[in-house]
């Protein structure tokens, strides 16, 4: 396997067909391009997401909490419920220091507190084997009502595009945090893009999206950025896209150090742009707007393929975040006269 998520192949050679028993109360299972899975409790309903606790200690302890705690709940919130409940497996290295993950411990604890998530149940422990930054799993889930849900199966031809926020938001947030004073970058500059870290999150995007109840279908970003957004939002539906490349956002900061590091921001990965179909596009850019999130209506959902400009957009393969990283993590190891 590549890096990273599994393609489209290996889901639908080796996931699909072992799916366990069958149920009725399944509304949504594993599928490509959903961020969640949903399951039917009458009037209520029960959106769930598993992804990896990734703990990046180069941010320092603060924001590589914020940004694992995000992760865990990101997936969830692209149902349009806020997420309610949250289950934590910690697999810690052995040689984990105790007050850097009770600090951990306690960011998660006041995020949680402000999204009014509640830690219900988890796992803790320290294991041969384990290392930062995956540090074991977690398991988000939104309790709400079945009228509030939206589904990522829900795009209809006709429908508008929105995006959020732009391109390869996570890359550059994290690449400035951690390396932006040797960018060889404008100070001011690189401030901006150490201010997309904090972007990284489409929770309160999704949720601020959702509640003007126009939104059909929503993905995030994340690996192999808005290209392969783009791809899974569609192919979630079953449907195509149309989009007009001048009308996506880019937000400050991320073109300069994409053109730095010679990264593609279309194929980067973009944890905190959503991509989304609505029926009223100006009623979803303007709840965003309120919510100080920039937005725009990029384009149209049609029958079938995506295509940019109107030629078809390559799905990524690869992302070139991890190699543009790794590559800065060993230049910073070598030191300035290797």
């Amino acid at each position: 396997m590549n890096h990273g998520k599994a393609s489209r192949e290996f889901f639908d050679r080796h996931v699909a067909p072992n799916l366990g028993a069958e149920r009725d109360d399944v509304l949504l299972g594993p599928t490509h391009g959903a961020d969640f899975g949903a399951v039917d409790l009458g009037d209520r309903v029960l959106a769930l997401a598993s992804d990896p606790l990734f703990v990046l200690g180069d941010l320092g302890v603060r924001d590589a909490a914020w940004f694992a705690f995000h992760i865990a709940v990101s997936d969830v919130a692209l149902s349009g419920l806020p997420p309610t409940h949250l289950a934590l497996d910690w697999n810690l290295p052995l040689d984990a220091d105790s007050a850097f993950v009770g600090e951990i411990f306690s960011v998660f604890d006041a995020e949680a507190r402000d999204l009014g998530t509640s830690i219900v149940t988890g796992h803790t422990g320290a294991y041969e084997g384990c290392s930062f930054p995956t540090v074991g799993g977690a398991t988000a889930l939104a309790f709400g009502d079945r009228d509030d849900l939206v589904l990522p199966t829900g795009a209809t031809p006709g429908d508008r595009v929105v995006v959020t926020k732009g391109p390869a938001i996570e890359t550059v947030g994290i690449i400035a945090s951690v390396f932006g004073d040797r960018l060889s970058l404008p100070g001011k500059t690189v401030d901006a893009a150490r201010e997309r870290l904090r972007d990284a999150s489409p929770v309160r995007d999704a949720l601020a999206a959702a509640a003007t109840g126009e939104v059909t279908a929503m993905h995030d970003a994340t690996e192999r950025g808005l290209a392969n957004g783009l791809h899974e939002l569609a192919a979630a539906s079953g449907v195509g896209l149309e989009i007009d490349r001048e009308a996506v956002p880019t937000s400050p900061g991320v073109r300069e150090v994409c053109e730095h590091l010679d990264i593609d921001p279309w194929t980067a990965s973009s944890s905190g742009t959503v991509v989304l179909a609505a029926r009223d596009s100006a009623a979803v850019v303007d709840a965003l707007a309120a919510e100080g999130i920039p937005a725009a209506d990029v384009g149209r959902v049609t029958d079938s393929g995506v295509r940019v400009d109107g030629s078809p957009l390559p799905e990524p393969e690869s992302d070139p975040f991890w190699p543009a990283y790794a590559a800065l993590r060993d230049e910073d190891r070598r030191g300035p006269n290797a």
